[in-house]
C-alpha cells in the first residue's frame, strides 16, 4: 500500500514537494518543528522536499515552482484559511482543509455554534468583552476555562473559578483577539484524528496541569498518553462517530484532529477541530496513527497523498 501511495506521488509531483512551516503566529517554534519532522520523513521517501517559511517575504514566489505542498503551519495565518487562500490564487495543491472549513475550524466560538446548530454537544459558553457581568457569568457557568478564539495550542487559555479571576483570564487572552469562556468539564479528556474520512483510535490525555496546556502538550515529560483510550468497545465507537460528525460538519477535508471532554454525565463533548495538527515528537496524530498500524513516514505520506483527488472547489477544495 505503502508503494502504491509513493508513487502515485511521485507521478503528481514529479517527485517535489514542498513543506511550508514557521509563518508569524505564536505557534510559529512548534510549526518549525512539525515541518522539520515533516521534511525528513517525505525526504527518507525519495522526494525532493524544499522547506519553506512563510515567515519571509519570498515565499510565494519561491512557492510558485511547485504543484504540491504539505502545510505543517499552525496558528493564525496558517490554519485559519489565509495561507489556503493564497494557495489558491498559485494553483498549488495543498493538504489539509480549504479556506472556509479553515476558517471556521480555528474559530473556536463560531465553530461552537455551528455543531450547536448540527445538534453535537459542546460545552456551555459565554463571548467576554470590556461590556461582561463577570459575576453573572461566574454564576451562570461556575468553574471555566477561558480561550481566546482564534489561537490554537491551548495559547492563552487560563482557568477561572470565580469573578475576579474569570476578568483576568480574560484580560490575559484579550491580546490574541476574541475571546470566550467556556464551562468546565471535569472528566477524561481525549483526541480523535481524522484520516481521509476514518476516525483513528481515540488517545486519552492525562497531565498534573490544571489543564492541558502548552507545556503539557510540547515541553513536559510527565504528561500521560493511553492509546487505546481506555473506553469500551460502544463508548469507543460513540466517541469516534461524533469526532468524525464534528469533524464533517465544518466541511474539513484530508486530516485533522478533534478534541473532546467526557463530563460526570458520561457524554462526550467537544472542544475544538485542529485542521493543522502537530507533527512533532509529543504530537498526538501520529500516536493514534501508530495504534492503527502506520509508522510516521507512512502517516505523511497518506496526508500527502489525501490532497491529490479532486479539483478545488468554490470553498476552497
Amino acid at each position: 500500500m505503502t508503494k502504491v501511495v509513493l508513487n502515485d506521488i511521485v507521478q503528481a509531483t514529479d517527485g517535489r514537494v514542498a513543506v511550508l512551516l514557521g509563518g508569524n503566529s505564536a505557534e510559529r517554534e512548534v510549526s518549525l518543528r512539525s515541518g522539520a519532522a515533516v521534511a525528513d520523513a517525505l525526504a527518507a521517501q525519495g522526494l525532493a522536499v524544499t522547506k519553506i517559511d512563510t515567515a519571509g517575504d519570498g515565499w510565494m514566489s519561491e512557492l510558485a515552482a511547485f504543484s504540491h505542498c504539505f502545510l505543517a503551519l499552525h496558528g493564525p495565518g496558517g490554519e485559519d484559511g489565509t495561507v489556503q487562500g493564497a494557495l489558491e490564487c498559485l494553483g498549488v495543491r495543498y493538504t489539509g482543509s480549504g479556506v472556509m472549513a479553515s476558517a471556521l475550524a480555528m474559530d473556536k466560538l463560531r465553530c461552537k455554534l455551528l455543531w450547536l446548530g448540527c445538534g453535537l454537544s459542546t460545552p456551555k459558553f459565554v463571548e467576554l468583552d470590556e461590556r461582561s457581568n463577570w459575576s453573572a457569568i461566574a454564576n451562570e457557568l461556575g468553574e471555566a476555562i477561558v480561550k481566546p478564539a482564534c489561537e490554537g495550542s491551548s495559547i492563552g487559555m487560563s482557568k477561572a473559578c470565580n469573578a475576579s479571576e474569570l476578568e483576568q483570564a480574560w484580560l490575559a487572552a484579550k491580546p490574541y483577539g476574541r475571546v470566550f469562556a467556556e464551562q468546565w468539564v471535569s472528566g477524561g479528556e481525549y483526541t480523535v484524528a481524522i484520516l481521509d474520512g476514518e476516525a483513528l483510535p481515540a488517545i486519552r490525555l492525562e497531565t498534573d496541569a490544571a489543564f492541558y496546556d502548552f507545556n503539557a502538550k510540547y515541553l513536559s515529560d510527565s504528561t500521560r498518553y493511553h492509546c487505546p483510550a481506555g473506553l469500551n468497545d460502544h463508548d469507543e465507537a460513540e466517541l469516534r462517530d461524533l469526532a468524525l460528525k464534528a469533524f464533517n460538519a465544518v466541511g474539513c477535508r484530508g486530516w485533522g484532529r478533534v478534541d473532546v471532554m467526557r463530563g460526570a454525565d458520561g457524554r462526550f463533548y467537544l472542544l475544538e477541530v485542529n485542521t493543522v495538527p502537530g507533527m512533532t515528537d509529543h504530537s498526538l496524530v501520529p500516536m493514534a496513527a501508530k495504534q492503527a498500524g502506520m509508522n510516521f513516514e507512512q502517516l505523511v505520506l497518506r496526508v500527502l497523498h489525501s490532497s491529490l483527488a479532486g479539483e478545488a472547489d468554490a470553498n476552497g477544495r
